[in-house]
């Protein structure tokens, strides 16, 4: 039997709090709590278009502004599929000319 690829980051700095799950075996369904509207739409669509389930939850300094938040989320999404990706049976969401 094939071990689940799912995996749990946090990261925290002195500008945020980060929490990413996934299960790259998913559904599709996201858990987002970002605070950013637009992030929150394309986490929406690599979770809903990837069949991956995501859960994050992100606190920053969005007052300063919203870079700090969406670099370490990014940091955060990128850790937790390396850690959960096994490299088999990837699907492949893209489009060539």
């Amino acid at each position: 039997m094939r071990s689940p690829r799912q995996a749990s980051v946090e990261r925290n700095t002195k500008e945020t709090q980060i929490s990413v799950t996934v299960n790259l075996d998913g559904t599709g369904k996201l858990d987002v709590e970002t605070g950013l509207p637009f992030l929150d739409h394309m986490l929406d669509q690599i979770a809903r278009h990837g069949l991956i389930d995501i859960k994050v939850r992100a606190v920053g300094d969005l007052a300063i502004d919203a870079h700090h938040t969406v670099e370490d989320i990014g940091i955060t999404l990128g850790q937790a599929f390396n850690k959960a990706l096994d490299k088999t049976g990837i699907r492949r969401y893209a489009h060539a000319y």
